[in-house]
């Protein structure tokens, strides 16, 4: 089964809003069985949403829209449907009574353009919306469906959730779909690519491998399609196995964990503790940290030393050091977890500096030279990164290189949980 997701609203067309609502839906879909075949964003313009229509029943069987549906006089769906579906506008007085209530909540009383919106397609099904005023349609159409929901994301989602889905379920007969994604950090989808190729190549028919880069990160996805869902489990964790196995050292987590996440875990498990020392990253680590709910039981907390003065107070970082190699260096960062070893009275650092760009390089360090370090009191590993001149990028980079350098360190250097 294909289905079409259209948002209108001239608001996503200029840029002045981001269409979270085609994303999230197109999940829900997914998880359901569903084959999302396409994604269009229309005006709100009376021609253009109804060739939206027209073109969308031509190759899907399901029509999903999103928006418009509000009581000012740019919000033209109503009027659209109805015309296209044949079918007269009615006053609905459920709708009314529910808007009624609805606006009795906020101690205020519905106006005529509200009113109004209470004049719905006759061949609609409507789908009430108790977390809104514009409940959502739905209408059958030579075999095929067409629905219309709210644009504010919390309504659509409300509507998909307790009446789209179920209804969905009921009506068609769809295929299982089973995913399993395998999060990967150190080495980019080419390098990943060519390591699993023999295994990417000898999958069945019926499973498929999609390769979703983010900055620092590659998430591999499987996804088996058919009738039976228990086999296609089995099989998508048998495939899981064998993936991982040949990319142990690449693998973090498992679908929607995160670094930050995995990382906390594994201090905690361990009874360990982390601080940051930040020249480049200005602070960027400690957040992306501190990010995680109980982080405070294994981040004791970090610095952000820019500038060389910094650096020599509150790490004792050497100021030979600094201009003999300068700040930019394996012999500073290394001085930077040691000096935040003790300030920090941590059992593991990170220390970051470089040049983030876009300026400040030089022939010898040119823009995006960054150097990491991670260490306890025993050892101190560092890596040299030679990145672009796109100043956040490199900071970003930088930051989930770090995390995950961090927890290569601890995996080699704590093998077992104390717990």
């Amino acid at each position: 089964m294909k289905a079409s997701i259209i948002t209108i609203g001239d608001e996503i067309l200029i840029g002045q809003i981001v269409d979270t609502n085609s994303s999230w839906i197109a999940q829900q879909l997914n998880l359901a069985g569903i084959w999302v075949d396409q994604m269009l964003s229309v005006g709100d313009d009376r021609q253009a949403i109804t060739e939206a229509l027209q073109n969308g029943l031509e190759t899907s069987e399901l029509l999903i829209f999103t928006g418009g549906l509000g009581p000012t006089k740019d919000d033209i769906t109503v009027h659209t449907f109805a015309a296209f579906f044949d079918s007269p506008l009615v006053f609905n007085q459920p709708a009314f009574d529910h808007l009624t209530r609805f606006f009795e909540r906020l101690g205020r009383s519905p106006g005529e353009a509200h009113r109004q919106q209470c004049f719905l397609p006759e061949k609609a099904t409507l789908l009430p919306n108790k977390m809104g005023t514009a409940p959502g349609m739905w209408f059958d159409y030579d075999g095929k469906v067409v629905i219309s929901l709210p644009g504010v994301p919390y309504e659509m989602k409300h509507l998909m959730e307790k009446e789209v889905l179920p209804r969905l379920q009921e009506k068609f007969d769809v295929q299982a779909v089973e995913h399993r994604t395998i999060l990967t950090a150190g080495e980019g989808e080419s390098r990943i690519a060519e390591r699993i190729e023999a295994f990417e190549n000898q999958l069945p028919d019926f499973v498929k491998l999609a390769y979703l880069p983010n900055l620092g990160q590659v998430r591999l996805r499987l996804t088996a399609k058919g009738s039976d869902t228990a086999y296609l489990r089995q099989v998508i964790q048998h495939k899981t196995e064998e993936l991982v196995n040949l990319i142990p050292d690449l693998v973090f987590g498992y679908d929607k964990e995160t670094l930050e996440e995995v990382l906390g875990k594994q201090l905690k498990d361990r009874q360990l503790t982390l601080a940051s020392a930040e020249s480049c990253t200005g602070g960027l680590i400690g957040h992306t940290l501190t990010s995680v709910p109980g982080s405070s039981a294994y981040y004791n907390g970090g610095m952000v030393v820019y500038s060389n003065d910094m650096k020599v107070r509150h790490l004792n970082v050497s100021e030979e050091t600094l201009a003999r190699y300068g700040a930019v260096s394996e012999e500073t960062v290394k001085e930077m977890v040691s000096g935040a070893l003790k300030a920090c009275q941590s059992d593991v650092v990170i220390a970051v500096s470089g040049i983030a760009g876009p300026g400040g390089g030089s022939p010898e360090k040119p823009v995006g030279t960054i150097w990491v370090a991670v260490g306890n009191a025993r050892e101190i590993e560092t890596r040299k990164l030679q990145l672009g001149k796109d100043r956040m990028l490199n900071i970003r980079y930088t930051a989930t290189f770090a995390l995950n350098m961090t927890r290569q360190f601890v995996s080699k250097h704590y093998p077992y949980p104390l717990c």
